[in-house]
């Protein structure tokens, strides 16, 4: 179980004359992953979704907050100790070519971090040369045929699963899936999601899935928990297919409002939710993030920030559908109608 409470992030960047800019990554950010689970984190580009994956695989520091690994605050541990833990999440890159070293073949790939692992586990150098076609045979692809290859003469996706085996020569307890799918055909996509699918069901490793998509969100993570984040904050969050099918915060429904779809097939009685396309680089930290995009917006949103909670029904109770909204209201929300 790994679990963050009020994660943020600024980032400094070189400014003109008047000095550095601060640039807010994430926002006060919690988030539970359990074993075995799938969670995804959506959201548009900028949004923080790949900051805040970096900082659970231990690759990008945070400012404040806390992250606990089975118990464990990372916080109460050196660099060095912390180590052992971030060992148990490996990362899925997003572009496959550039995360494999070019001048070294498939075998020299894996052999690397399965000989640290035999040292670890007190294993012989023959069991890297098994594990290596094992793992192989796991992600669906020939030993025979990939081990002596340099990445370039591999498709897309045969790079792709040869970067998921890389991840699970560690034997991760959590697969981080940055934007997996993004830099591969369109046709090797379905393959690759059904991969990881398999992968948690298969090892029981937990998996978070880093994307802009609703629809890999959902095939990967149906039923697990959906994070919707915006300028580094989790307006939404709960059970994957409730928020789709039913989602309270606007810009959760605008994103879902952007999905195409054929004129007669939208939902009937449903409406949709169009952001405005008014700026908010320039907002300042008080009110609602979203409060300058937002068609709902009020006086109380553009002063006051709303928290995450629950959705507000008739009966008051909360729910496991979180939101951070002040006028909470479930759209059912229509796709946009592309003509046949």
């Amino acid at each position: 179980m790994i679990t963050g409470t009020a994660i943020t992030k600024t980032f400094k960047q070189r400014g003109n004359v008047l000095g550095k800019r601060e640039v807010p990554a994430l926002r006060g950010v919690d988030f539970a992953i359990p074993k075995g689970g799938a969670v995804s984190f959506i959201g548009e580009s900028g949004c923080g979704k790949t900051t805040l994956g970096r900082i659970i695989a231990g690759l990008e520091t945070y400012d404040s907050g806390e992250i606990v690994i089975d118990g464990t605050p990372m916080s109460s541990l050196t660099h060095r100790n912390r180590q052992p833990y971030y060992r148990r999440i490996q990362l899925i890159h997003q572009d496959p070519y550039s995360a494999l070293n070019p001048t070294r073949t498939i075998h020299q790939t894996l052999e690397a971090p399965l000989r640290l692992r035999a040292r670890q586990t007190g294993r012989s150098k023959a069991w890297c040369d098994v594990r290596a076609e094992e793992l192989l045979d796991l992600v669906g692809i020939d030993p025979g045929y990939v081990l002596p290859r340099y990445p370039h003469q591999l498709s897309g996706g045969m790079r792709q699963r040869v970067v998921i085996a890389r991840a699970l020569t560690m034997d991760p307890e959590m697969l981080v899936a940055d934007e997996a799918v993004s830099m591969i055909d369109v046709s090797l996509r379905l393959g690759i999601l059904g991969l990881l699918r398999d992968l948690r069901e298969r090892l029981g490793v937990s998996v978070l899935f880093i994307t802009h998509d609703i629809a890999t969100a959902r095939y990967v993570g149906d039923e697990g928990e959906l994070y919707v984040i915006y300028r580094g904050q989790v307006v939404e969050r709960g059970p994957t297919e409730t928020i789709i099918a039913d989602p309270v915060h606007p810009y959760t429904q605008s994103l879902l409002s952007a999905i195409p779809v054929l004129h007669g097939l939208e939902r009937p009685g449903a409406e949709q939710v169009v952001p405005t396309e008014a700026l908010d680089e320039g907002q300042t930290d008080e009110g609602c993030l979203f409060s300058r995009r937002c068609p709902f917006s009020t006086a109380r949103c553009e002063s006051e920030r709303p928290v995450l909670g629950h959705d507000g029904g008739e009966s008051g109770e909360a729910t496991v559908q979180l939101h951070a909204c002040f006028h909470p209201r479930r759209r059912s929300v229509i796709p946009q109608g592309v003509g046949a």
